[in-house]
């Protein structure tokens, strides 16, 4: 058998790039520097109740439905727990109908804001 020759490997003196800059190791905590791209200013980040506020102004109609539809589902399953069967039925079929109007509420609020033209 031959002997197995193990490679050695050679220090690298660090090289410099077109920047003039020497070749760091990625710094995983910043991100990369892209030469001729300038990042637009960070946006204030907003807390739940601003962002939820903003929204909510935006397209009201969204919360109206999701409320709409907790109380007919609330309601419809205490009718339900009641032995009220006809009364459940009929707040089950209103929570559908809540369903729907708070999805189409979403749609025309999507469509909407792509119409917006921007700022």
């Amino acid at each position: 058998m031959a002997a197995s020759a193990t490679p050695v490997i050679a220090d690298q003196a660090p090289t410099t790039s077109a920047s003039g800059r020497g070749n760091i190791p990625f710094d995983f905590s910043q991100p990369p520097i892209i030469e001729g791209f300038n990042p637009l200013p960070r946006v204030k980040d907003e807390t739940f109740k601003e962002k939820f506020l903003r929204k909510t102004k935006d397209n009201p109609f969204v919360p109206i439905g999701c409320l709409a539809t907790a109380g007919a589902l609330m309601y419809g399953l205490r009718a339900f727990h009641q032995g009220k069967t006809r009364q459940s039925q009929l707040l089950m079929r209103g929570r559908i109908f809540a369903q729907g109007f708070t999805v189409v509420a979403i749609v025309v609020g999507v469509v909407a804001a792509a119409l917006k033209p921007r700022e």
